[in-house]
Order: C-alpha cells, then sequence, then structure tokens
C-alpha cells in the first residue's frame, strides 16, 4: 500500500490495553503508538516483531503515531489497521499482485447488489467472464504465511468469482 507520507519502522516491545503498543525506533526512541486493532491479534503482535507506523500532525490526538503494518519475523507482512483493508485489497488488485483476479477490466468500490440491497466492497467486471463480488475481512490470528477468522470457520473463506 501506498502510505503518504511513507511509513516509519520500529521494533515492537509490547502490546497492551487492546489499543496501545510500546515499540523502539531504530536510532532507540521509544514510542507509544496507536493500535486501531481491537483483536486478540495472535501470531500478529509478538515482541521482536518489526511494526510499521504513521505519523499524524494532529496536535489534538493523545498519541501521534497509528500502528498499521506487521512484518513477522517469520517474514509475512500483516495489515492490522482494519480501516486500510479495503484500499489494500483494491490496490492489490489493481497491480495485478492477485493472479487469480486477473483478467478483470472494471473495479468498482461498495456496490448494491441483490434484492435486500446489500453492499459488497469490491465488484470487479469484464465483458468476457462472470462479475466477481469480493468482501474484504481483516484476520486477527496468524499461523504461518496464512490469515485465519477465529475458531477457523470454515465458511470464512470462499470464493465468488465465477460462480
Amino acid at each position: 500500500m501506498l502510505f503518504t507520507p511513507p511509513l516509519q519502522s520500529a521494533t515492537l516491545v509490547k502490546r497492551y490495553k487492546r489499543f496501545l503498543a510500546d515499540v523502539v525506533t531504530p536510532d532507540g526512541r521509544e514510542l507509544t503508538l496507536h493500535c486501531p486493532n481491537t483483536g486478540a491479534m495472535t501470531g500478529c503482535a509478538a515482541p521482536g516483531d518489526t511494526v510499521w507506523y504513521s505519523t499524524s500532525d494532529n496536535p489534538k490526538r493523545k498519541y501521534a503515531h497509528t500502528w498499521e503494518l506487521t512484518e513477522t519475523v517469520e517474514g509475512a507482512t500483516i495489515c492490522v489497521n482494519t480501516l486500510r483493508a479495503n484500499t489494500l485489497a483494491k490496490e492489490a488488485i489493481l497491480a495485478g499482485n492477485i493472479p487469480e483476479l486477473l483478467g478483470y477490466n472494471t473495479l468498482k468500490s461498495e456496490v448494491k447488489y441483490g434484492d435486500e440491497s446489500s453492499r459488497i466492497d469490491i465488484l470487479l467486471q469484464a465483458d468476457d467472464q462472470q462479475n466477481c463480488y469480493i468482501e474484504v475481512k481483516s484476520v486477527t490470528l496468524a499461523e504461518k504465511e496464512y490469515g485465519y477468522f477465529p475458531m477457523r470457520l470454515p465458511h470464512a473463506v470462499r470464493s465468488t468469482c465465477g460462480s
């Protein structure tokens, strides 16, 4: 994801009170970050992980820095800021980084569909393919290179492209 200004890195010391995290920057400064993810973040917030954070110049904020991404010691990069998930997914699709979603020439956001006028996060369309409806979800449980919903519900991950 493209962040302006670019994110800064630090090493996670600990996460506590669900909304706070202490980190150490490469130059040795200790900072407290706001953590916008209220989930358990199992596997996403281990001491020693690299944290990527943004900085706000809003003087009214109690904490100027926001935790955006985690790079685990295993090498996985995780978007922990749930407000960024849809933008991250759109950027990945448009950049061609998800092979299963190549070949669509139109991307629409927050599209109403169905008899109940539900909203879907992303709709992909192409003249020669069926519509692809995408619902983006943040996950707070990571093991190895996979993200899971809590309890690993079998219906939580499914594809609706071409069906």
